[in-house]
């Protein structure tokens, strides 16, 4: 699996980091980002979930 964040999209929100700050960082902005696109075994969920709850439809989660 893996996820991605649309950077024009963001606005910082932070909504994702709440569901799943194993994946999520943010910028000197505020401004949300992965370090790898990569989700690990057993944070599946967390990245579908922290899709779900982006208010900007921001991130973007692959099988």
């Amino acid at each position: 699996m893996r996820v991605a964040i649309n950077e024009m999209h963001c606005q910082g929100h932070t909504m994702c980091a709440l569901s799943a700050p194993e994946l999520f960082h943010f910028d000197e902005d505020g401004h949300a980002y992965v370090e790898s696109p990569d989700v690990p075994a057993g944070l599946e969920t967390k990245a579908r979930n922290a899709q779900a709850n982006c208010p900007e439809r921001a991130i973007t989660v692959e099988d």
